[in-house]
């Protein structure tokens, strides 16, 4: 597999040498430095590079520099929901160091900066360079936000939303986001029945972000918005209820209508035990249910991670969504697979996994031995 990185090859940056050179740019200068040691950076780490090579060859002038970048970008609509490329100017990957240069370089221009990401969020987002004026610059951040909550761009509109997630994955972290949300949810809630799934979507992901936080407000977010909610709005607030299903919250499940323990038995096994690093663990649970109607049903497992000083730490994992009839007996499989991945170190010795139905543990926790050879 193609490493993620070489989205932003050598091919790449001189293709986009060419646009910067009909706006008046050293080419030369732009390639070298944006070539200089790139075989030997990761993905962010290359983008970085380009937009370090880009400050060294644009006008001293901000705006003269930002207008100069938006003339090269591709021509769009605005409106159609992904990037493709054209022989009109610049989309894509490429597009990611320019709204780094925008972050870097804009800050004493934030009226200017934001017009210039509207325009290249519409083709790639720049939802990591905008964190940097909701940081600095909030008040006349989320004021620019409001007035493009009825933008025709999806784009636009997803930045919103996405640039002001307290906790995007490998975007800055919005600590004052992330201690208060308050300044979000007036977005959040324009948006929460946008007509495009990708900005609502990313509502979800928002909402969720708040949940790890704030689990009460966001309780009282979700009971509010489940009122007359279409069945676009209730998709999205399940994606947003995610972890805090997983962790049984109370009122979640409630709004659900998950908070009702298992009536019935529960029958829960793993194999193989031991198990070695690299195969896969088997769960099976099997359910008889003893009420007189349908019962709702979010069943997830904990696997209780044996540390290095012998301590554990659980991980839920997702399991299944149903509905067991009254007086159903159904048999659960699963494939849990226990291999090398960067995020997680493993360690030999017991592990524990224990099943919960609705928020609840139920059976026995069972446990596997692990070896790593």
């Amino acid at each position: 597999m193609e490493p993620f990185k070489n989205l932003i090859n050598p091919t790449l940056i001189r293709s986009f040498a060419k646009h910067l050179a009909r706006q008046g740019v050293d080419e030369k200068a732009f390639v070298k430095a944006a070539l200089a040691g790139l075989e030997d950076r990761e993905m962010k780490a290359r983008a970085e590079l380009v937009a370090e090579a880009l400050a060294a060859v644009l006008p001293a002038s901000f705006d003269e520099a930002a207008s100069l970048l938006e003339r090269t970008l591709a021509e769009t609509d605005g409106t159609s929901e992904g990037w493709s490329t054209s022989s009109s100017g610049v989309t894509g990957w490429i597009v990611w160091p320019m709204t780094m240069y925008v972050a870097t370089h804009g800050g004493p221009h934030p009226e200017r900066a934001l017009l210039a990401l509207h325009a290249m969020t519409q083709r790639f987002t720049s939802e990591f360079a905008i964190r940097t004026f909701v940081r600095d610059h909030p008040e006349l951040t989320f004021r620019v936000l409001h007035t493009w909550l009825v933008d025709p761009s999806p784009h636009v509109r997803r930045l919103i939303s996405e640039g002001t997630r307290p906790r995007l994955p490998w975007g800055m972290r919005l600590t004052a986001l992330v201690n208060d949300p308050t300044p979000s949810l007036p977005l959040l809630e324009a948006l929460r029945d946008d007509p495009s799934e990708y900005v609502r979507r990313s509502v979800a992901n928002h909402l969720n972000d708040i949940a790890k936080d704030h689990p009460e407000r966001f309780a009282d977010v979700l009971e509010a918005w489940l009122e007359h909610a279409t069945p676009e709005r209730e998709r999205l607030l399940k994606h947003a209820s995610r972890t805090l299903v997983k962790a049984g919250h109370p009122r979640v499940l409630r709004a659900f209508g998950l908070h009702r323990e298992l009536q019935g038995t529960a029958s829960f096994h793993l194999s193989p035990r031991p198990l070695t690093l690299g195969e896969s663990l088997a769960l099976e649970l099997t359910l008889v249910s003893t009420a007189k109607r349908r019962q709702k049903l979010v069943i997830d497992y904990v696997v209780h991670h044996r540390k290095k000083d012998g301590s554990t730490s659980p991980k839920v994992f997702k399991g299944w969504n149903l509905e067991l009839a009254a007086g159903e007996t159904r048999t659960l499989l699963r494939k849990h697979a226990v291999r090398a991945i960067t995020t997680r170190a493993y360690y030999a010795g017991e592990h524990t996994v224990e099943c919960l139905v609705n928020g609840r543990a139920v059976d026995a926790a069972r446990s596997f031995v692990l070896k790593l050879s």
